[in-house]
Formats: C-alpha cells, sequence, structure tokens
C-alpha cells in the first residue's frame, strides 16, 4: 500500500513552453492517500488514462514528480512501482498463481493465496476452468484478483473496468469491488466516464475536464457544492441548471428578476468575468403564487419523478417533480433554494 502524491505535475506529449494549451495534462497536485478508494471521473479525452499511466510508470511525465509514500519514483519502471498488472493464462487457478509464482513464493504458499482470494470474488469453484470459458464479468474478477494476491502492491487501478460488461452485472461487480477494497485495505484509483460507477465505487472522486482536475471530494460533496460548473452539469441526471445572471449589490438577478444565493454577497460590483447561476433541478420548485416568472414548455416522465422543463425568458430551467402532482400549463413560478443556488464566476464557485 501506498500514499500517492503528485507534485507540480503536468504532461505534453510533445510540449511547448509557448503552447500550455497543448498539454493532455495541466498543472496539478493531488494526493491520494494510503487504503484510499479513488475514481478518476470525466469524459473521453480529459486525460484521465494519461495520469494512470503516469502513476503506473508507462509515461514520465513533462513536469513534476510522482512520489510513492514521500519517495520519487518518477523515473521509475512500473516494475519498479509494484503496481498490479493484468495478464492472462489458459487456467482460472495459474492467472491468480502467476504474481507469486514470479516472485519466487513457494507452492504451498501461492496455493494457500490462491484459493483464498478466489473464494473472496467468488471463483473457488471455477479455479480448474479455463479463463477463455469465462463470462467477461468473471474474467474482470481474474484481473481483480491478480493484484489482491500481492502483498507488495502499492495501488490497484482500473482503466474503464466494467465497459464490456452486461449492465445487469455491472451493479453486482461494482457492489463486490466496494466489499473488497473494505476487506483489504488496499489503495485502489478507479477510471471510468460513468458517474454511477465513480459515485458508487469511490470514497473520493476526482473530476477532470479538458485535462484539469476540477475538483476533488465525496460523491456527497460534489452533488451538494459543485465547485465547478462542470462539476454540476457533469455529475447528476439531469444536471445542474447552469444559468446566466446579473449581480449588483450583492443580489442576483435572473432575466431580471431577483433570485436569493448563498454567495451574492461575495460578488464585487464591477468585478471581472462572467457570471452564472448554479441550482440543480433538485432544489428548484413550483410555487402558485410569489416566485420566479416562468413557463412550462414540457413535462417528462422518468419513473420516480417528472422532469419538468421551463423557460424563465428566453433562459430554460429544469425541475424535479414527484410522481402524481398535476403540473401547471403555461405560466407558472419558481422557487429556487437559497442555500443550494450558487453564483459561479468564469466557471469556478464564488467564494
Amino acid at each position: 500500500m501506498a500514499k500517492i502524491t503528485l507534485d507540480d505535475l503536468r504532461h505534453a506529449y510533445a510540449p511547448d513552453p509557448e503552447r500550455p494549451e497543448d498539454y493532455a495534462l495541466q498543472q496539478l497536485d493531488v494526493t491520494f492517500e494510503n487504503g484510499g478508494a479513488y475514481a478518476l471521473l470525466g469524459p473521453s479525452g480529459c486525460g484521465k488514462t494519461t495520469l494512470l499511466n503516469i502513476i503506473s510508470g508507462l509515461l514520465t511525465p513533462s513536469h513534476g514528480k510522482v512520489l510513492f509514500d514521500g519517495k520519487d519514483v518518477t523515473e521509475l519502471a512500473p516494475d519498479e512501482r509494484h503496481i498490479a498488472q493484468v495478464f492472462q493464462f489458459p487456467v482460472v487457478y495459474d492467472n491468480l498463481a502467476f504474481p507469486l509464482r514470479n516472485r519466487g513464493v513457494t507452492e504451498a504458499d501461492v496455493d494457500k493465496k490462491v484459493r483464498e482470494i478466489a473464494a473472496m470474488i467468488d471463483l473457488e469453484d471455477t479455479l480448474m476452468n479455463r479463463a477463455s470459458g469465462l463470462t467477461a464479468d468473471g474474467k474482470q474478477k481474474i484481473s481483480l484478483g491478480r493484484g489482491l494476491v500481492r502483498s507488495d502492491v502499492n495501488v490497484i487501478m482500473f482503466d474503464e473496468p466494467l465497459t464490456v460488461i452486461d449492465p445487469h452485472l455491472k451493479w453486482q461487480l461494482r457492489s463486490k469491488l466496494k466489499e473488497l477494497h473494505q476487506r483489504v485495505n488496499r489503495t485502489m484509483i478507479y477510471v471510468t466516464h460513468d458517474q454511477t460507477e465513480a459515485l458508487t465505487f469511490a470514497d473520493k472522486v476526482v473530476v477532470m475536464n479538458v485535462g484539469q482536475v476540477v475538483q476533488i471530494g465525496t460523491p456527497v460533496e460534489l452533488f451538494e457544492t459543485p465547485g465547478h460548473e462542470f462539476v454540476g452539469h457533469f455529475i447528476g441526471s439531469p444536471g445542474m441548471n447552469i444559468l446566466d445572471c446579473e449581480v449588483k449589490g450583492g443580489q442576483a438577478f435572473l432575466h431580471g428578476q431577483p433570485v436569493q444565493t448563498s454567495n451574492a454577497a461575495a460578488v464585487k460590483d464591477g468585478a471581472e468575468g462572467s457570471l452564472r447561476l448554479g441550482i440543480r433541478p433538485e432544489f428548484v420548485t413550483l410555487s402558485e403564487k410569489d416566485g420566479i416568472a416562468a413557463d412550462v414548455v414540457k413535462v417528462s416522465d422518468s419513473g420516480r419523478y417528472q422532469i419538468v422543463e421551463t423557460r424563465v425568458g428566453d433562459v430554460p430551467v429544469k425541475l424535479l417533480v414527484n410522481e402524481g402532482i398535476e403540473i401547471p400549463t403555461g405560466r407558472t413560478a419558481l422557487s429556487f433554494r437559497a442555500d443550494r443556488t450558487r453564483v459561479y464566476r468564469d466557471g469556478w464557485l464564488v467564494a
């Protein structure tokens, strides 16, 4: 196990100091605590896999350091970092045994450890079966077991591990992975573009966009207090409403109508930068009298609730309404929960 520190890290595949926009990873400082479960979450091309490859030693960063428990490993090869790696052998047993045999562990200890791990990942009854005959989720369990079987592994890393898994099996594997992390207490880093996978597996999620880490937090923190517009938009279904606004004298205005917020008072009159309001659909409600004038334009049934699309002037605003509640047609009013309504400047939460 290891505490992993990324110190002033940047990477470009063809570095040019005069063109920082070409960097696949912008400057970042991140610490993965020993034994933690982390997810790297973001859209394709945001830098997740590049970051994973730098941690594993497959890439050397253009700038900065990678530290394992305070030791600089930036120039070390993957096998010197004790990273869990995945190969495939014909028989399940041999797949799990290989990392131990490769390190000279006695066959008696190999057998004991292999059977212990096989029981943990529900492969005990298939140890002598051919790995090629397993289902996709069974093969992924082998990959997981290959990391767990070693006692000298500093970190186990997963790059989009459930992409090829049938949807009905994904929940089972996510649950198994979370359970195993709690049992073995190894540092795990899980790369995904799927917010459900990230939020259900990780203790902390590292949200990335365009080569930047825009926020690190628990699933609750990312949902309730997005530090950047992208976090609010990317996490949640539907994502956070992001609305152009004005702020005058510490008061926010949406399409000329005053809106109570938690942080507009921190915006100074005349300050530079574009200002926008962020509020999740969960915290917008219909109001019969007082509120922000709006027009209902569409209602969609999502099962547990109705997604109501409205417009404040020409600005779209979505809200969630429980099933069974009648939605007015035409003109209505909206109420924004003040403590969940925040002002963002140039994408970042105003503090």
